[in-house]
Parts: C-alpha cells; structure tokens; sequence
C-alpha cells in the first residue's frame, strides 16, 4: 500500500446534506478499493484563482489515506462521475513524508 493525498472541492452552495452526501461518496469509495483513511481535513470555503463553472469559491477537502496503486483508477473514475465534485487531485505522498508523520 502506497500513501495518498486528495484534494477535492465542491460547490459552497451546497446544503450540509449534499455535502455530507459527496464526502461519505469518497470516504464509501476508498473503503471499497480497500484503502484505509489516515485523515480526512475539512479546509472550508477558499476563494478560486479564476471561475470555474460560474464559481469564485469552492468548499475544499484533504483526504490522506493509503491504498494500492493498481486501485487509485476507480476513485479517479468515481470523482469524475460525481458531478458535485467541481475538482480533484490524487497525488503520492514521498516516502520521507510518511516517516516524518510516524
């Protein structure tokens, strides 16, 4: 098992539900490809660099986990099909990351 990081934002004007609704969608998602969260960040609401959709702000999400990396191409496939997931990015933590957090 490889460590992970992703960064997802959605829509702020979301109500509780619908974001309670996507965050449980990925957290579903990664323990079925049998990954395991580490940490899971709620950063709230940031202001974008540019408009993305009609958007100036997301409501952005880190998520540390671990999972195999044969597997990360069905949470990419789930977070590009969940249309309230504006933008995403899953990129390997280094290994001397991973001992400094231990």
């Amino acid at each position: 098992m490889k460590a992970y990081e992703l960064l997802y934002f959605i829509n702020p004007a979301l109500d509780e539900n619908e974001r309670a609704a996507v965050n449980t969608r990925v957290k579903d998602t990664i323990s079925n490809i049998e990954g395991t969260i580490e940490s899971i960040d709620e950063w709230g609401k940031r202001k974008l660099a540019y408009e993305i959709k009609g958007l100036n702000e997301g409501e952005y999400y880190l998520v540390n986990f671990q999972a195999d990396p044969d597997s990360i191409s069905e949470l990419d496939r789930v977070l590009r099909i969940t249309d309230q997931v504006i933008r995403f990015m899953i990129v390997r933590r280094d290994e001397d990351e991973q001992k400094q957090e231990d």
